[in-house]
């Protein structure tokens, strides 16, 4: 997609004019992004994760705040191309963001060759590891994990498995466990085409069958194509917002961006089975007939594991557990994940809608996702911190 939106931009206005306009926006944001105050970080490179070189970021303004660390979709899809976006959440956090194997800046540091065991259960280990390491760096006995999209497959787990690691649970295009035993989203996807006039897509929906564990990778690949061409919100927000933020960020460079794709690309051959991505997972990425990176973008993003089921992840969480969905969401719907949310057991739980979102809900709407935080989980991990302090 980005090579698409590039050229159209390119035939109405001069190369140099491009890119001139892309350096100056990409110094701007980098002076946005300066932290300079005297308990704030910022630190960028990359950290020994699971055997390899992984790019790790640790940013905010001041070290006394609560910890992020952040779990991101695709796989290979990181959330490091955000950075100006989200900036005014380092105000009250410290962002760890970390580039897992297969994706971004770690891609293009090791290369395909480089990754090693890219697995499921591999990225469920690194995320510990990362979890470890920032805990460590910061020297805080919990973070707060935010998990979004594909990333919160796992993270569901992540704090199932270890609740002594985190203070709280937040996910954001929540995938639901057994989503794809819920036909809702593909009649959703059915009346949209047909409301369209669109005739040709319609027919290829329906000769897919409304049964996605029944499915090829290439015909889920399909499906997630057919979800995003069909919504005209997740394509605008994958023009301005994924690719906007991609092309304009200040830290990555033009070489950051071709790994970022060619990550993307590896990441689709681990998910369909390849390099050794679980079968479970072989269906959240693009097949090998897609013809542009809108496509890819969609396919990145549209997770719905085929064999994760409710008994598997487990509804019961001993801790906060917060769910903020994009209110237009075609991709993880919001009332899968609303139902989903009603059957957890935390000792805090809240959802919330995002309005005027879709999927990537929490960097289409910085603001409304950082107003959520403050006001529902700065508070609850603010209160265990004061209460796990040392008397004196």
């Amino acid at each position: 997609m980005i090579a698409e939106v590039v050229t159209a931009t390119a035939l109405a206005a001069p190369p140099a004019a491009l890119f001139g306009h892309r350096a100056v926006r990409r110094l701007q944001g980098a002076r946005a992004l300066r932290i300079d105050s005297p308990r704030g970080i910022d630190e960028q490179g990359f950290v020994r994760i699971g055997g390899i070189e992984q790019w790790v970021s640790v940013r905010g303004e001041d070290r006394a705040n609560p910890v992020i660390v952040e779990v991101h979709g695709g796989p290979g899809a990181p959330n490091s191309i955000y950075a100006v976006r989200t900036r005014a959440w380092e105000q009250h956090f410290t962002i760890v963001r970390w580039d897992m194997r297969g994706a971004g800046k770690t891609f293009g540091r090791g290369g395909p060759e480089g990754q090693g065991d890219a697995t499921f259960a591999r990225l469920y280990e690194d995320a510990l590891e990362v979890v470890g390491h920032a805990r460590r760096r910061l020297g805080v006995r919990r973070v707060v994990l935010v998990a979004n999209s594909f990333g919160s497959v796992f993270g569901l787990r992540l704090v199932r498995n270890h609740p002594e690691l985190f203070s709280a649970y937040v996910g954001t295009d929540q995938n639901v466990p057994d989503a794809d035993r819920d036909a809702c989203a593909y009649r959703d996807l059915l009346e949209r085409l047909r409301a369209a006039g669109k005739t040709k897509q319609l027919a290829r929906a329906e000769a897919l069958g409304a049964d996605q564990r029944a499915w090829s990778a290439g015909q889920r690949a399909t499906y997630d194509r057919l979800r995003t061409q069909s919504d005209p919100l997740t394509l605008d927000t994958l023009k301005k917002v994924v690719l906007g933020s991609m092309w304009l960020s200040p830290l990555h460079t033009l070489r950051d961006l071709r790994d970022y794709f060619k990550g993307q690309h590896f990441s689709e051959r681990v998910a369909e089975g390849t390099t050794g991505l679980t079968d479970d997972h072989r269906g959240d990425q693009a097949d090998d007939h897609a013809d542009d990176h809108t496509d890819d973008q969609a396919d990145d993003q549209a997770d719905d594991p085929a064999d994760e089921t409710a008994d598997e992840t487990g509804t019961r969480f001993e801790v906060p557990f917060f769910v903020f969905q994009g209110e237009l969401d075609v991709l993880t719907p919001p009332e899968r994940a609303k139902a989903f949310f009603d059957a957890v057991e935390a000792p805090l739980k809240h959802f919330a809608l995002i309005g005027g979102a879709s999927h990537f809900a929490s960097f289409r709407r910085p603001e409304a996702f950082l107003e959520l935080l403050l006001t529902h989980v700065r508070p609850a991990v603010t209160a265990e911190r004061v209460q796990e302090a040392p008397q004196r």
